[in-house]
Protein backbone atom coordinates (compact mmCIF):
# COMPACT_ATOMS: atom_id res chain seq x y z
CA UNK A 1 0.00 0.00 0.00
CA UNK A 2 1.46 3.36 -0.83
CA UNK A 3 1.78 5.95 1.50
CA UNK A 4 -0.14 9.18 0.58
CA UNK A 5 2.42 12.32 0.81
CA UNK A 6 1.71 15.24 2.92
CA UNK A 7 0.74 18.13 0.54
CA UNK A 8 2.26 21.96 1.66
CA UNK A 9 -1.12 23.32 2.99
CA UNK A 10 -0.63 26.98 2.54
CA UNK A 11 -3.80 28.21 4.00
CA UNK A 12 -2.19 26.75 7.10
CA UNK A 13 0.85 29.05 6.85
CA UNK A 14 -1.46 32.00 6.00
CA UNK A 15 -3.68 31.02 9.48
CA UNK A 16 -0.40 30.74 11.42
CA UNK A 17 0.62 33.94 10.07
CA UNK A 18 -2.86 35.72 10.58
CA UNK A 19 -3.18 34.75 14.18
CA UNK A 20 -0.14 35.61 14.96
CA UNK A 21 -0.40 39.32 13.82
CA UNK A 22 -4.17 39.49 14.32
CA UNK A 23 -3.67 38.80 18.13
CA UNK A 24 -1.14 41.05 19.29
CA UNK A 25 -0.94 43.67 17.59
CA UNK A 26 1.54 42.89 15.29
CA UNK A 27 -1.88 41.51 17.28
CA UNK A 28 -4.23 43.35 15.42
CA UNK A 29 -3.38 42.36 11.77
CA UNK A 30 -0.76 44.61 10.71
CA UNK A 31 -1.12 42.94 7.34
CA UNK A 32 -0.90 46.78 6.17
CA UNK A 33 2.90 46.95 6.89
CA UNK A 34 4.22 47.47 3.35
CA UNK A 35 7.72 47.32 3.73
CA UNK A 36 10.52 48.25 1.87
CA UNK A 37 12.91 45.72 0.51
CA UNK A 38 15.69 47.66 2.52
CA UNK A 39 14.36 47.48 5.83
CA UNK A 40 16.15 45.70 8.26
CA UNK A 41 14.72 44.82 11.28
CA UNK A 42 16.39 42.76 14.17
CA UNK A 43 15.78 39.15 14.63
CA UNK A 44 13.73 37.65 16.95
CA UNK A 45 14.49 34.11 18.58
CA UNK A 46 13.02 30.77 19.49
CA UNK A 47 15.72 29.41 21.14
CA UNK A 48 14.38 26.50 24.45
CA UNK A 49 16.36 28.80 26.53
CA UNK A 50 14.72 31.87 25.83
CA UNK A 51 11.15 30.23 26.12
CA UNK A 52 12.18 28.93 29.43
CA UNK A 53 12.96 32.14 30.22
CA UNK A 54 9.81 33.79 28.78
CA UNK A 55 7.74 31.10 30.63
CA UNK A 56 9.77 31.55 34.24
CA UNK A 57 9.16 34.85 34.03
CA UNK A 58 5.32 34.73 33.38
CA UNK A 59 3.38 36.79 36.81
CA UNK A 60 1.68 33.60 37.99
CA UNK A 61 1.46 34.27 41.84
CA UNK A 62 -0.89 37.20 40.68
CA UNK A 63 -2.93 34.87 38.34
CA UNK A 64 -5.83 33.04 39.01
CA UNK A 65 -6.00 29.00 39.08
CA UNK A 66 -8.25 29.07 35.46
CA UNK A 67 -5.63 31.39 34.51
CA UNK A 68 -2.89 29.68 35.06
CA UNK A 69 -4.35 26.28 33.32
CA UNK A 70 -4.85 28.37 30.14
CA UNK A 71 -1.57 29.73 29.64
CA UNK A 72 0.04 26.41 31.25
CA UNK A 73 -1.87 24.46 28.47
CA UNK A 74 -0.50 26.45 25.40
CA UNK A 75 3.32 27.94 26.87
CA UNK A 76 4.12 23.95 27.63
CA UNK A 77 3.35 22.57 25.05
CA UNK A 78 3.41 25.04 21.62
CA UNK A 79 3.40 24.53 18.39
CA UNK A 80 5.36 28.05 17.53
CA UNK A 81 7.65 30.31 20.27
CA UNK A 82 8.87 33.51 19.56
CA UNK A 83 11.02 36.20 21.25
CA UNK A 84 10.52 39.34 18.78
CA UNK A 85 13.30 41.79 19.26
CA UNK A 86 12.98 44.46 21.56
CA UNK A 87 11.74 48.02 20.06
CA UNK A 88 11.50 51.25 21.38
CA UNK A 89 9.23 54.01 21.57
CA UNK A 90 8.76 57.42 22.80
CA UNK A 91 5.13 58.16 23.74
CA UNK A 92 3.63 59.45 26.92
CA UNK A 93 3.42 56.65 29.39
CA UNK A 94 -0.51 56.95 29.82
CA UNK A 95 -0.74 57.46 25.98
CA UNK A 96 1.33 54.39 25.91
CA UNK A 97 -0.76 52.29 28.20
CA UNK A 98 -4.34 53.41 26.53
CA UNK A 99 -3.12 51.90 23.41
CA UNK A 100 -1.63 48.54 24.67
CA UNK A 101 -4.68 48.03 26.24
CA UNK A 102 -7.42 49.49 23.85
CA UNK A 103 -5.62 48.37 20.37
CA UNK A 104 -8.79 49.06 18.58
CA UNK A 105 -7.77 52.32 18.49
CA UNK A 106 -5.05 51.60 16.78
CA UNK A 107 -6.33 49.63 14.24
CA UNK A 108 -9.06 52.44 13.84
CA UNK A 109 -6.23 54.66 12.62
CA UNK A 110 -5.22 52.04 10.08
CA UNK A 111 -8.90 51.65 9.01
CA UNK A 112 -9.52 55.29 8.66
CA UNK A 113 -6.32 55.70 6.72
CA UNK A 114 -7.52 52.77 4.40
CA UNK A 115 -4.56 50.45 5.63
CA UNK A 116 -6.48 47.67 6.76
CA UNK A 117 -9.39 45.05 6.58
CA UNK A 118 -9.53 44.16 10.16
CA UNK A 119 -12.52 44.74 12.01
CA UNK A 120 -12.40 44.26 16.01
CA UNK A 121 -15.13 44.36 18.37
CA UNK A 122 -15.18 45.13 21.90
CA UNK A 123 -16.92 42.72 23.90
CA UNK A 124 -16.02 43.42 27.60
CA UNK A 125 -13.19 45.67 29.42
CA UNK A 126 -10.80 42.82 28.80
CA UNK A 127 -11.80 41.24 25.76
CA UNK A 128 -11.48 41.93 22.20
CA UNK A 129 -13.05 40.19 18.97
CA UNK A 130 -10.67 40.71 15.81
CA UNK A 131 -11.55 39.48 12.04
CA UNK A 132 -9.46 39.92 9.21
CA UNK A 133 -11.94 39.43 6.74
CA UNK A 134 -10.72 36.49 5.13
CA UNK A 135 -11.29 33.37 7.72
CA UNK A 136 -9.43 33.97 10.73
CA UNK A 137 -11.28 35.14 13.59
CA UNK A 138 -9.62 35.29 17.01
CA UNK A 139 -10.60 36.46 20.51
CA UNK A 140 -7.99 38.45 22.48
CA UNK A 141 -8.04 38.03 26.51
CA UNK A 142 -6.17 40.34 28.73
CA UNK A 143 -5.60 37.93 31.45
CA UNK A 144 -2.85 40.55 33.54
CA UNK A 145 -1.33 43.97 33.32
CA UNK A 146 0.46 46.46 35.02
CA UNK A 147 3.22 49.02 33.94
CA UNK A 148 5.91 46.82 32.79
CA UNK A 149 3.54 43.17 31.99
CA UNK A 150 0.92 42.49 30.11
CA UNK A 151 -0.32 39.15 29.42
CA UNK A 152 -2.77 38.45 26.30
CA UNK A 153 -4.34 34.51 25.77
CA UNK A 154 -5.74 34.57 22.35
CA UNK A 155 -7.93 32.09 21.03
CA UNK A 156 -8.98 31.57 17.41
CA UNK A 157 -9.80 29.53 14.43
CA UNK A 158 -9.76 30.08 10.46
CA UNK A 159 -12.79 28.61 8.08
CA UNK A 160 -12.62 30.21 5.14
CA UNK A 161 -12.83 28.96 1.70
CA UNK A 162 -9.37 27.42 1.38
CA UNK A 163 -10.15 24.89 3.98
CA UNK A 164 -12.45 21.95 4.10
CA UNK A 165 -12.67 21.58 8.09
CA UNK A 166 -12.26 24.64 10.53
CA UNK A 167 -8.24 25.14 11.58
CA UNK A 168 -8.27 26.31 15.35
CA UNK A 169 -4.94 27.88 17.55
CA UNK A 170 -4.57 29.32 20.76
CA UNK A 171 -2.07 32.04 21.85
CA UNK A 172 -0.34 33.61 24.85
CA UNK A 173 1.08 37.22 23.86
CA UNK A 174 3.53 38.62 27.20
CA UNK A 175 4.88 42.11 26.31
CA UNK A 176 7.13 43.54 28.34
CA UNK A 177 8.23 46.95 28.87
CA UNK A 178 10.88 49.42 30.36
CA UNK A 179 10.84 52.92 30.46
CA UNK A 180 13.44 55.54 31.03
CA UNK A 181 12.76 59.27 31.11
CA UNK A 182 15.18 61.06 28.64
CA UNK A 183 17.11 64.65 28.64
CA UNK A 184 14.39 66.29 27.54
CA UNK A 185 11.60 64.81 30.01
CA UNK A 186 9.95 62.53 27.54
CA UNK A 187 9.53 58.97 27.97
CA UNK A 188 11.07 56.39 26.10
CA UNK A 189 9.72 52.41 26.33
CA UNK A 190 11.87 49.46 25.41
CA UNK A 191 9.74 46.52 24.74
CA UNK A 192 9.56 42.76 23.82
CA UNK A 193 6.66 39.82 23.05
CA UNK A 194 7.38 36.87 23.47
CA UNK A 195 4.72 35.02 21.39
CA UNK A 196 3.11 31.26 22.32
CA UNK A 197 1.42 29.45 19.47
CA UNK A 198 -0.75 26.14 19.47
CA UNK A 199 -2.35 24.72 16.18
CA UNK A 200 -4.67 21.80 17.18
CA UNK A 201 -5.24 20.07 13.77
CA UNK A 202 -1.62 17.72 13.57
CA UNK A 203 -1.17 18.67 9.99
CA UNK A 204 -1.58 22.37 10.47
CA UNK A 205 0.99 22.19 13.49
CA UNK A 206 3.26 20.01 11.44
CA UNK A 207 3.36 22.73 8.30
CA UNK A 208 3.34 25.45 10.83
CA UNK A 209 6.61 24.38 11.98
CA UNK A 210 8.20 23.55 9.12
CA UNK A 211 7.18 27.45 8.05
CA UNK A 212 8.22 28.48 11.46
CA UNK A 213 10.94 30.83 10.09
CA UNK A 214 9.15 32.37 7.44
CA UNK A 215 6.71 33.15 10.11
CA UNK A 216 8.71 34.92 12.71
CA UNK A 217 10.56 36.87 10.43
CA UNK A 218 7.16 38.20 9.73
CA UNK A 219 5.78 38.59 13.00
CA UNK A 220 9.07 40.43 13.41
CA UNK A 221 9.10 42.77 11.06
CA UNK A 222 5.12 43.34 11.72
CA UNK A 223 6.26 43.90 15.81
CA UNK A 224 8.85 46.59 14.53
CA UNK A 225 6.62 48.32 12.05
CA UNK A 226 3.67 48.73 14.51
CA UNK A 227 6.28 50.04 17.23
CA UNK A 228 6.85 52.52 14.58
CA UNK A 229 3.62 53.56 14.47
CA UNK A 230 3.05 53.80 17.84
CA UNK A 231 5.87 56.09 18.06
CA UNK A 232 4.27 58.32 15.13
CA UNK A 233 1.43 58.51 17.27
CA UNK A 234 3.23 60.02 20.49
CA UNK A 235 5.19 62.32 18.23
CA UNK A 236 1.33 63.24 16.78
CA UNK A 237 0.07 64.19 20.45
CA UNK A 238 3.47 66.34 21.19
CA UNK A 239 3.19 67.81 17.72
CA UNK A 240 -0.59 68.03 16.58
CA UNK A 241 -2.51 66.68 19.64
CA UNK A 242 -5.55 68.65 18.06
CA UNK A 243 -5.79 66.97 14.69
CA UNK A 244 -4.88 63.69 16.52
CA UNK A 245 -7.87 64.22 19.13
CA UNK A 246 -10.25 65.00 15.95
CA UNK A 247 -8.81 61.65 14.04
CA UNK A 248 -9.84 60.05 18.00
CA UNK A 249 -13.34 61.57 17.72
CA UNK A 250 -14.25 59.94 14.73
CA UNK A 251 -12.81 56.46 14.80
CA UNK A 252 -14.35 53.63 13.38
CA UNK A 253 -15.11 50.15 15.25
CA UNK A 254 -14.00 52.43 18.19
CA UNK A 255 -16.97 52.53 21.18
CA UNK A 256 -18.19 55.85 21.90
CA UNK A 257 -16.84 55.80 25.41
CA UNK A 258 -13.54 54.39 24.33
CA UNK A 259 -13.29 57.55 21.49
CA UNK A 260 -13.82 59.93 24.76
CA UNK A 261 -11.39 58.34 26.81
CA UNK A 262 -8.89 58.43 24.05
CA UNK A 263 -9.20 62.37 23.41
CA UNK A 264 -9.04 62.59 27.06
CA UNK A 265 -5.53 60.85 27.48
CA UNK A 266 -4.33 62.74 24.28
CA UNK A 267 -5.33 66.13 26.09
CA UNK A 268 -3.52 64.84 29.03
CA UNK A 269 -0.54 64.02 27.40
CA UNK A 270 -0.15 67.03 25.54
CA UNK A 271 -1.05 68.96 29.10
CA UNK A 272 2.31 67.25 30.26
CA UNK A 273 4.49 67.79 26.96
CA UNK A 274 3.21 71.78 27.79
CA UNK A 275 4.58 71.34 31.71
CA UNK A 276 7.98 70.00 30.13
CA UNK A 277 8.53 72.64 27.88
CA UNK A 278 7.42 75.50 30.06
CA UNK A 279 9.72 73.86 33.00
CA UNK A 280 12.56 73.43 30.59
CA UNK A 281 12.62 77.32 28.99
CA UNK A 282 12.33 78.03 33.12
CA UNK A 283 15.49 76.39 33.86
CA UNK A 284 16.99 77.50 30.92
CA UNK A 285 16.18 81.03 31.35
CA UNK A 286 17.69 80.64 35.36
CA UNK A 287 20.68 79.36 33.70
CA UNK A 288 21.25 81.93 31.31
CA UNK A 289 20.38 84.79 33.92
CA UNK A 290 23.23 82.87 36.23
CA UNK A 291 25.99 82.74 33.34
CA UNK A 292 24.93 86.67 32.75
CA UNK A 293 25.81 87.57 36.61
CA UNK A 294 28.81 85.44 36.36
CA UNK A 295 30.06 87.41 33.06
CA UNK A 296 29.96 90.95 35.21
Amino acid sequence: MRRRLIRPNWHVFQFALTFVIASWIAFAGRQCAAQSPNDQHPVGQSSRAIRDDAIAALPMSRLTPSAKARINAIVERPTLYRHLPTQSIDCDPELFLFIVRQPEVMVGIWEEMGLTQVQTERLDAYRLRARDGSGTTCTIDLIYGDRSTHVYVADGFYDGKLVANQLNGKGVFVLRTRSHVQADGSTLFDGTLDCFLQLENLGADLIARTLGPLIGKTADNNFAETAKFINQIGLTARENPAGLMDLASRLPQVEAATKQSFVEVIEGADQRNQARIESRNVTRAAEHTTTDSQTR
